[in-house]
């Protein structure tokens, strides 16, 4: 099969010379970040990865539906997941690397030209650390550098979607629906029952942060039911995702 090369978002599917040829002002560049990490027992671990990258890509391809040049680049696929180690599985960083990791990469594609990059997150565990990253970034590289994390943005509009809780919570309803239509083949749908917990604790109120091993909130792994879960579901929030972002990140005045 040939590539489409006007129509091709993804960076690492394109030539140096492709990818310098798009760097002009007005292109975005997303970089979509996640994690390794476990997501019950119906889940596999590469969760976060696989939606913060389809994510990015749906709404690149929006964007340039839509007239406005984007590229997405490989997720960056390791972040802060130590809150998940004693369930197996798991890999993590410390802060200071995954804060560099970060930072190399916004600062290679501004390197190249660029002048708009998106930290687009898709693990709960990253999102002070892509906020503060965010700020950071565009100070020392005098660009401007937008940290979100996608479901966070997309409150009001996955609420409707779903059934048994009104965002995102971990290897729930939403998660679940989401891989059901991204990646079915990672869906263990026969341990989907075995994944709702038995014991839960709930997490510290909005507003207030603390470190907790997920060992102490639930006996599964998972916060939220994914009984409800469809792929029918998780394709109405991806789309839902992607519509915001690239409304978001079409407008001019968030590059100002």
């Amino acid at each position: 099969m040939t590539l489409d090369i006007a129509s091709e978002v993804l960076w690492a599917r394109l030539t140096a010379a492709e990818i310098q040829a798009r760097a002009t002002p007005d292109t975005v560049v997303l970089i979509p970040v996640a994690s390794i990490e476990q997501h019950g027992p119906h889940l596999a671990v590469g969760v976060d990865t696989v939606l913060a990258g389809g994510v990015a890509e749906r709404t690149a391809r929006r964007l340039v539906a839509a007239g406005t040049p984007a590229l997405v680049t490989p997720t960056i696929w390791s972040g802060l997941a130590e809150h998940h180690m004693a369930f197996g599985g798991t890999m993590t960083l410390d802060l200071a690397t995954f804060s560099a990791l970060v930072g190399g990469i916004a600062r290679s594609v501004a390197r190249h030209g660029f002048r708009r990059i998106a930290l687009v997150n898709g693990h709960g565990g990253n999102t002070e650390a892509i906020a503060s990253a965010a700020i950071e970034c565009t100070r020392a590289l005098g660009v401007p550098v937008v940290g979100l994390t996608y479901w966070l943005a997309n409150a009001d509009t996955f609420a409707p979607i779903l059934e048994t809780q009104a965002n995102v919570q971990h290897a729930c309803e939403a998660e679940t629906s989401m891989m059901m239509a991204l990646a079915p083949d990672c869906v263990r749908t026969d341990r989907i029952a075995a994944a709702v917990p038995k014991r839960f604790a709930r997490p510290a109120p909005p507003g207030f942060k603390r470190s907790r091993p997920f060992s102490e909130m639930t006996d599964t792994g998972v916060i939220g039911d994914p009984r409800t879960a469809s792929a029918a579901k998780g394709e109405r929030l991806l789309e839902a995702a992607a519509a915001r972002l690239a409304e978001e990140f079409g407008r001019a005045e968030l590059w100002r």
